[in-house]
């Protein structure tokens, strides 16, 4: 449904799969796992545009996927993590620009490493307007709590070995000592990517379906139409 673009990223091409609604609509930066940008992350787009959204998963790696966990922890630990920002900056604007959107701001949704990286960019960012977080977890990945302008959605698994739920209650602690709003869900029984519907051994869908239900709401009402 969608295609490869192009973009700006700190004076450097950057790229990423674009996915357009049939009429105007809010946009969205679809931050992709550790894999890198793979099939599934760019159905995720395709999801969001049939859902009325302008979509893009911009790719962090540059080329660069994998299926081995091995390889995507090498992938995800030699991520500059300031070079992602600036892509997902250049991400934003480009969506911000582009004249199917119909948003002021832009939204942020991101799982496991990208979940982390969509609270970071949220947080580097007063063009975001709304915060999506899948499990998101990444060792060198430390948001700017105190600049965060935009409200977080945060979906996470009770079985989760990385991302524990203690980490997401302290999360929610931090964020709430700092005003921040957030909303913090923890599904009973669901592991770690429990929305990667290509992923059996952990998918769970009915996790998967409320999280989808909740993100869709809470971008429709975060984030406002063009004045």
């Amino acid at each position: 449904m969608g295609e490869m673009v192009h973009f700006r990223s700190n004076g450097k091409d950057a790229s990423g799969y674009l996915a357009l609604p049939k009429d105007k609509g809010p946009a969205v930066v679809v931050i992709q796992e550790w894999w890198g940008l793979v099939p599934h992350i760019k159905k995720v787009a395709d999801r969001f545009s049939n859902e009325g959204f302008v979509a893009l998963a911009p790719d962090l790696y540059h080329g660069k996927t994998t299926k081995s966990p091995d390889e995507a922890g090498k992938l995800m630990m030699s991520l500059g993590v300031d070079d992602a920002e600036k892509d997902l900056r250049g991400a934003i604007h480009y969506l911000l620009a582009n004249p199917k959107t119909s948003s002021n701001k832009v939204g942020t949704v991101g799982f496991c490493m990208g979940g982390a990286l969509s609270l970071f960019a949220a947080s580097k960012n007063p063009e975001a307007g709304a915060c999506v977080v899948f499990y998101g977890g990444h060792p060198n990945v430390k948001p700017d709590i105190k600049n965060l302008k935009a409200p977080v959605l945060g979906l996470y698994a009770e079985k989760d070995t990385s991302v524990t739920p203690d980490v997401v209650r302290q999360l929610e602690k931090d964020l709430k000592a700092n005003g921040k709003r957030a909303e913090m869900h923890i599904y009973p029984g669901a592991q770690h990517a429990f929305f990667n519907d290509e992923r059996p051994e952990v998918y769970d869908g009915k996790a998967a379906a409320d999280a989808w239900k909740k993100t869709i709401e809470f971008l429709r009402r975060e984030l406002r139409q063009k004045g």
